[in-house]
């Protein structure tokens, strides 16, 4: 069976007439027999909903096969409940658009095409039913006609006679073919990858919503119409608005109190965009949404100090590691103060308390017998004159050969590893080989706290919103069982250990740096244990991207369940994938790629930036940052969507009823707006509970365009010159959709602080209508009554330009050179060639994506064959490189390596 998926979207020629609405429109496919010259389709993305069992039926000459229908329906779907569908679009869609979304997610960004034929079974199978019992060469009879055409994209060439034959017809026509190669352009399904790569992870179980217009528009019942028009009518509480923070924030009885904490940033890194919104920015959005709810919310973060990487950039500056620490804290806080993250306290890791609390752990820990002593072998550089922390270290994986494995973990099979096992290991600083050298040392004894940790982790993964990466992650570590963890380590700068016999030594940063959280927040106030030694009173929230996931989930938790200190343990752990940046890594040394210095400088508000980052947030896969996307997002849904509309409801105010909210008297259509208002509103809320942020955020410009939509269809522009009752008309539309402003103005609060609060500036909006509109399950009211005076209204948006756009994607791209290609070359063991700069250059940046390439094979966990494909063109280059440096290829014989 050949495992070729056709794409979903392409733009075809075919001999029938095609009207198309966008993508959530009440308005299906319709089909006409046309005798002119082919005309262009253009076959859009649509909702996902699950994989049904339907009868498809084929009619031909005078047979009818809808029993309420006179006349035979051209295509015609019977589903499972006894309705019908009639459009091809609808038709595709309940039958194979959700199995190929996951098919294609299976083989463009994992690599697993061998699986694809398992999911796109079911609607083979249905295809191949109806293709066989009519015996006809057609889906629709003896001519093609769209629905054909649409479920051609759908699937591949494959066993079924039938189906076979139809593929084979349907793939002859031009129109296919040339369709094929305008999306695909030669590349075969690595041509989708981009557009994959933006999309949401499909969901395997998705459910079908029963109320739901075959154009995909929620159906609204009279029910929910009237309870939406109760709701309205109850305005604004009276209660007092959410009060401003008085701090120290504390723990307060019978309020939710929540303890938001995102990963500790490296001092010695400038964040990348990637960085920003795996970590801070999510956690940011979380906490103003939960402040907004009424929750009790604390919001702790801070930079991470100690460790190797501050002692060598620091070596690299010529200043102390304490200068290189002040230097770079102030440089992430005016980042993150630019972005507009609204951290309670943004405290660092260099404090005494942090020395207090990590020692006073240790010696918990140590006196409960959950550390052991052990000699190591490390790694020490010669060149470098010191032992090499576990990131500085590379090597070749001893258990899966992958030639990138750093010292403490291999990122390709997920295997703990002791540096001294990689073969053919390197110190990254200066790419010479370490030597062995022996050193006494302290270990969390992990295996024996494995049963504890197990015990807990079961219930807080039930009970707790943690994302299905950090469960799997989790589950991987401890598959195999977990091993003795080594916590010290020989540095100068870090918490030193209390104990006489490791006076010299310091704490592995793996184990002091998330004591920070506890430290920082100490430091924030002296009450800090209300907090972190309260887990029956306090939820704690971790954000983080999913590389740090086994330290939060496994060891730390370890730590902190072997002091037996009634330590709050996290409830809920929030992983983000990796944000890339157009088509490669973010790289400040190649100047690739935005980073959070250099935002500011773009001219770009921080509220568009932050717009964009959490629209593309890589919640279930890796995302990409691309400049085309952020301008198109811009100018489609800030400038012509979002605030489109809430100018056009501030103005008609302005311009029509002089700057006062006309008087609103309900129709039916009024209604049915409120209500698919209140659902998106509700769906927003669930979603943000539940830490969906991305999707939340689609739901507040799905409001927007039912404004637009609302606004388009009534025209105030026109009944405002009318009789009376136009006038009263055009005052309802105008009235309701400034209130529709007013709550866009409270969802974007979390995401657009800045907009948000220029809204209800605009508008002069109550301060109660926050804590009104996100009670409970979500309430739409009536909160710019009949009388009320706005303010001035001005656009929110700017247009980001074609010329703009290009000069930053221009500025941010770096000096990439084309890959280099990796042909086969004959390296004759013992000889050196001549030095090369040029061509060693181009091959420099050919290693470094190929292993980019690599890595992101291993994230998406493609299949091994794929990966050791492409782990051998990996060698490859570097061989050409060692031979263009003038170095020999073959690795030097290790020194004191054990054999």
């Amino acid at each position: 069976m050949s495992s070729t998926v056709i794409p979903v979207w392409w733009v075809l020629s075919t001999p029938n007439k095609v009207t198309v609405r966008n993508p959530g429109s009440q308005k299906a496919f319709s089909t006409a027999k046309s005798d002119r010259k082919s005309s262009c389709v253009h076959v859009l993305p649509v909702s996902v909903g699950s994989f049904l069992v339907p009868r498809l039926h084929s009619t031909v000459e005078r047979e009818r096969v809808v029993p309420f229908l006179s006349r035979p329906t051209l295509p015609a779907l019977a589903l499972p409940s006894g309705q019908y569908l009639f459009s091809s679009n609808a038709i595709c869609r309940h039958t194979c658009l959700p199995a190929l979304q996951q098919a294609l997610h299976m083989a463009v960004l994992q690599g697993k095409s061998s699986e694809v034929s398992k999911v796109l079974q079911g609607p083979i199978n249905v295809l191949e039913q109806s293709l066989s019992k009519r015996n006809a060469p057609y889906l629709t009879g003896v001519q093609y006609g769209l629905l054909c055409i649409l479920f051609f994209q759908c699937m591949f060439t494959c066993e079924h006679k039938s189906l076979k034959a139809w593929f084979d017809r349907v793939a002859a026509m031009n129109a296919c073919q040339s369709a094929a190669q305008k999306v695909l352009q030669g590349k075969g399904l690595q041509g989708m990858k981009s557009y994959m790569q933006k999309q949401p992870a499909p969901q395997s179980n998705a459910c079908t919503s029963t109320n739901m217009e075959e154009g995909g528009e929620r159906v609204v019942s009279e029910e929910e119409m009237e309870a939406a028009a109760l709701t309205w009518s109850k305005g604004l509480n009276t209660c007092p608005p959410a009060t401003k923070k008085q701090h120290p924030i504390l723990p307060q009885e019978g309020k939710r109190n929540v303890l938001v904490t995102s990963a500790l940033p490296y001092v010695n890194n400038v964040p990348h965009l990637g960085n920003i919104i795996g970590c801070v920015l999510s956690a940011d959005v979380f906490s103003r949404y939960g402040h907004l709810r009424g929750w009790n919310m604390l919001f702790v973060c801070g930079t991470d100090e100690y460790g190797t990487a501050t002692e060598n950039k620091a070596r690299e500056e010529g200043l102390t590691p304490q200068q290189i620490c002040d230097k770079y804290h102030a440089v992430h806080s005016s980042i993150y103060k630019w972005f507009q993250i609204d951290f309670d306290y943004f405290g660092r890791t260099t404090t005494e308390k942090q020395t207090e609390i990590a020692q006073d752990i240790f010696w918990r820990l140590h006196e409960r017998g959950f550390l052991i002593e052990d000699t190591v072998e490390q790694l020490r550089c010669e060149n470098c004159q010191r032992f090499l922390a576990d990131r500085f270290v590379e090597g070749i994986c001893p258990h899966c050969s992958y030639p990138e494995a750093r010292g403490d973990q291999c990122d390709k099979c997920g295997r703990l590893i002791n540096a001294v096992d990689l073969r053919e290991p390197q110190c990254k600083v200066c790419r010479q080989t370490p030597v062995i050298r022996s050193s006494k040392h302290l270990f969390l004894d992990l295996p024996k706290l494995e049963s504890q940790l197990e015990q807990w982790l079961e219930k807080s993964t039930s009970t707790g919103d943690w994302t299905a990466n950090a469960k799997q992650i989790t589950r991987s570590w401890l598959r195999d069982g977990l091993k003795p963890r080594c916590i010290t380590r020989d540095l100068q700068w870090g918490t030193p250990v209390p104990h006489a016999d490791f006076k010299e030594k310091v704490f592995y940063v793996w184990f002091d740096a998330p004591i920070g959280y506890l430290s920082i927040t100490a430091n924030y106030t002296n009450e800090w244990e209300k907090w972190w030694k309260n887990p029956h009173q306090v939820e704690l929230y971790n954000f983080m991207a999913k590389d740090n996931v086994p330290f939060h989930s496994v060891v730390f938790p370890c730590s902190l369940l072997g002091a037996q200190d009634n330590y709050t343990l996290v409830n809920h752990l929030i992983a983000t994938e990796y944000l890339n940046y157009e088509d490669t890594k973010f790289s400040k040394s190649r100047g690739v790629g935005v980073f959070g210095d250099m935002a500011k400088d773009t001219g770009i508000p921080s509220d568009v930036w932050r717009f964009y980052l959490l629209y593309v947030r890589p919640e279930g896969q890796d995302s990409a940052f691309s400049w085309a996307d952020m301008a198109l997002k811009n100018n489609s849904e800030l400038l012509n969507n979002l605030g489109n509309f809430i100018n056009r409801a501030g103005m008609f105010v302005t311009k029509f009823f002089e700057g006062c909210v006309p008087v609103m008297e309900l129709q039916e259509e009024d209604k049915k707006l409120l209500a698919l208002v209140s659902w998106e509103l509700q769906q927003y809320i669930q979603l943000m509970d539940k830490i969906k942020i991305r999707d939340a955020l689609k739901h507040i410009l799905n409001i927007s365009r039912h404004g637009n939509q609302y606004i388009q269809v009534n025209e105030p522009w026109k009944k405002i010159k009318g009789g009376d009752s136009e006038r009263q008309r055009a005052g309802t539309v105008t009235g309701v959709s400034v209130n529709i402003a007013c709550l866009l103005s409270v969802m974007l609060s979390p995401y657009m602080p800045a907009v948000s609060q220029t809204i209800r500036d605009q508008l002069n909006a109550p301060p109660s209508c926050i804590n009104t509109m996100l009670e409970g399950n979500g309430t739409f009211v009536c909160s710019l009554s009949a009388g009320h005076r706005i303010g001035a209204v001005s656009p929110l948006f700017q247009k980001l330009e074609a010329d703009q756009i290009e000069a930053l994607k221009k500025k941010f791209g770096g000096q990439q050179s084309a890959a280099v290609p990796a042909p086969a070359v004959a390296v004759e063991v013992g000889t050196v060639n001549q030095v090369d700069p040029e061509k060693a250059k181009q091959l420099t940046q050919a290693v470094a994506e190929q292993g980019e390439k690599v890595r992101a094979l291993k994230a998406q966990k493609a299949e091994k064959a794929v990966i050791t494909a492409e782990v051998a063109k990996l060698l490859d280059l570097k061989k050409q490189l060692a031979l263009a440096e003038g170095k020999n290829p073959e690795p030097a014989p290790q020194k004191g390596k054990k054999k």
